[in-house]
């Protein structure tokens, strides 16, 4: 029987990326010479974390995968129906083979290999169902307005115990002002997540299971959710040329 990992990590790379306005994969647009996707992965490789990641493909699966090779593991969504069904097809592969999973979106490519290594630290110490990175930002303005219309926001109580995360097409005014936004990395407890997953609902205007939901899910079964919070450099992502653009100006 395998030895199971401690933490095995799924890389979202299913969408078609419309708002990139181009036919190739959102995640083979190339930023700096280098497709974006291949930035995560260093990263992820440097981590030690995992030593072959799960790639979650659909849109144009073949092209990403004759690019990045044997290196991975590959799951398919046949239908992009949102970042909680993405998750979803990775079970066949991952159940009952790790006690925890780290989801990270492949067009975030500046997260560096120790927030990785943070996020997974901070997620088997604290025996949380869920661990999450946030970043607060001090405003909208310039390169950070990327975040305003792309990123969901994080909901804290009084006590700041995360209580809800909310997409910004789903906000209200009160909630747009909000300025600590979700880069959607986390860590969840792989047992809990499968079972919560199936329970998701597509109550959304996009009709989408979001894997977000299920901070909705922990928070009403009094779960611990624990976050770090992290630069918003490394929480920059490219939607669409635009975005693309400020991360080129950014890149180290």
């Amino acid at each position: 029987m395998e030895s199971k990992n401690k933490i095995r990590i799924v890389i979202l790379a299913a969408g078609k990326g419309t708002r990139m306005k181009s036919e190739m994969p959102k995640v083979l647009v190339k930023l700096n010479g280098k497709p974006m996707i291949r930035h995560l992965l260093d990263s992820v490789h440097k981590s030690n974390i995992d030593e072959k990641p799960i790639i979650v493909v659909g849109y144009k699966k073949e092209e990403i995968m004759k690019e990045l090779g044997d290196k991975y593991q590959y799951v398919v969504q046949e239908e992009q129906l949102g970042t909680g069904h993405a998750v979803m097809s990775a079970e066949s592969i991952l159940l009952n083979n790790t006690d925890n999973i780290m989801v990270l979106p492949s067009d975030h490519p500046f997260i560096s290999p120790e927030t990785i290594k943070k996020l997974s630290e901070k997620h088997l110490e604290s025996g949380a169902k869920i661990t999450m990175a946030t970043t607060k930002l001090p405003d909208f303005e310039g390169w950070r307005s990327a975040f305003y219309t792309s990123f969901s926001r994080i909901v804290r109580d009084e006590n700041s115990k995360i209580i809800k995360d909310v997409q910004f097409r789903d906000t209200n005014e009160e909630e747009k002002k909000i300025t600590e936004v979700n880069p959607i990395y986390f860590c969840f407890e792989a047992k809990w997540l499968w079972k919560k997953l199936k329970t998701l609902k597509t109550d959304n205007d996009q009709k989408q299971y979001y894997l977000t939901d299920v901070i909705k899910i922990a928070m009403e079964e009094n779960q611990k959710i624990e976050s770090i919070n992290i630069d918003a450099h490394e929480a920059l992502a490219a939607n669409s040329q635009e975005e693309l653009e400020i991360l080129e100006k950014l890149i180290v």
